[in-house]
């Protein structure tokens, strides 16, 4: 019996995670100096995800920089 499509990996729709795992957010607090050693593992409190959008206007710019340095090489 098959996977039902709708259950399949998200990674292959190109979706992006809402939710950081319990260890992903622990490291993200390190970065932002707001974990110690002696806090607690349940109860995190919430981390932003911050998704950027890469506009047509950039996606050019990129692109043109990329030629320019292939052609300085």
């Amino acid at each position: 019996m098959g996977l039902h499509p709708s259950l399949k990996h998200g990674d292959s729709k190109g979706a992006s995670r809402t939710v950081l795992k319990r260890e992903e957010r622990i490291k993200k607090l390190i970065l932002e100096g707001k974990w110690s050693e002696k806090s607690r593992v349940f109860g995190l409190p919430k981390t932003k995800i911050v998704r950027m959008k890469i506009t047509k206007k950039e996606k050019k710019q990129e692109a043109q920089e990329k030629q320019e340095n292939e052609k300085k090489e």
